[in-house]
């Protein structure tokens, strides 16, 4: 993927629950000119798209900001790549938002394509990143929530609606607690950021005396020697490793690129992660299944965006090019 791209730019959206990034990317994935705003993600829909039009305002402003020729989105999801619009857990006031005909408009007509923040995450990390020739692989964003996307034969593999390999939400704990996706025992709720710290607590950790119980502030803890920290990590690691083995063995993936918030713990996470994932991933055609940390940090939003832009109509982004079409 993503080896024959434009020399020109495009202009990338990152759109979170608690920001809204924007740059202009050029073809060799460096980032010219950038913005941003904090996502009013408490406020009405037209609130936050306002917040967006005034990111895409301050790249226009740029005199590169003409040389751009297309938009890519990554957006907090559920998304719907084929109708183009978004409906994101942490936004309320976006629910089956037309995001990509009010960015093409804000855009002055560009075509723009849509993927899901997971699935930006892979588009980044395959391009220029950890999973970079690997043509089958899992990556995914562990943070506020549990996210991710799927490279397949060499290709991004969004799936009809842009949200395939959503790993987040693979059951793991059959009687486990219920999800806010309305399953239960999914391993967002094992192992994003929040509950993991809140499982921590629960357990007995107490945050020092600047009051952080963060997952940061955990894994902090879990680095000096506390073993109630040290146990909740275990149990993150325990639920990624699940949801690994069980997508490796459905599809065969060699990599798995895990990033976001919680993964910057390091090997508070990675040591247990890899060590639960031999328990599970034992068949012969994952047992050599690697984990590695991404490398594309916090742009990696943005570069996957930009990727999807660059590759839209070359086929390797089918669902994100269907969802383009609505609204270009």
């Amino acid at each position: 993927m993503c080896t024959d791209l434009a020399t020109g730019l495009v202009v990338a959206l990152d759109i979170g629950g608690t920001k809204i990034a924007g740059a202009l990317v050029d073809g060799e994935g460096r980032v010219r000119v950038r913005s941003r705003r904090p996502t009013p993600a408490r406020e009405d829909g037209e609130t936050v798209m306002a917040a967006v039009e005034d990111v895409l305002g301050d790249l226009a402003a740029s005199p590169l900001w003409e040389a751009a020729d297309a938009v890519g989105i990554g957006s907090a999801g559920p998304v719907d790549a084929a109708r183009g619009t978004v409906s994101p857990v942490n936004v309320p006031g976006w629910r089956d938002y037309p995001l990509v005909e009010r960015v093409r408009r804000a855009a002055a007509g560009r075509p723009v394509t849509l993927v899901g923040d997971g699935v930006a995450m892979t588009a980044a990390e395959h391009w220029l990143g950890a999973a970079r020739g690997h043509d089958n692989a899992l990556c995914l964003v562990v943070s506020t929530g549990v996210g991710g996307g799927l490279v397949l034969d060499g290709r991004l593999h969004p799936g009809p609606t842009g949200n395939a390999g959503h790993i987040g939400h693979i059951t793991v704990d059959l009687d486990g607690e219920p999800c806010a996706c309305g399953g239960r025992g999914c391993v967002e709720r094992l192992a994003s950021g929040p509950h993991l710290a809140r499982r921590a607590l629960e357990n007995g950790w107490r945050p020092g005396p600047d009051g952080d119980a963060s997952a940061a502030a955990v894994a902090a803890a879990a680095r000096a020697g506390d073993p109630v920290a040290a146990a909740s990590f275990e149990r993150a690691a325990q639920a990624l490793a699940a949801g690994i083995a069980a997508t490796a063995t459905l599809v065969e993936i060699d990599i798995a690129v895990v990033g976001g918030g919680v993964a910057g713990a390091g090997e508070v996470l990675f040591a247990p992660l890899r060590r639960s994932l031999r328990g599970y991933a034992t068949l012969s055609f994952v047992r050599n299944l690697t984990v590695v940390p991404a490398v594309t940090g916090t742009d990696a939003g943005l570069l996957g965006a930009a990727a999807a832009a660059y590759a839209r109509g070359e086929g390797a982004y089918a669902g994100a090019n269907a969802g383009a079409g609505s609204g270009s």
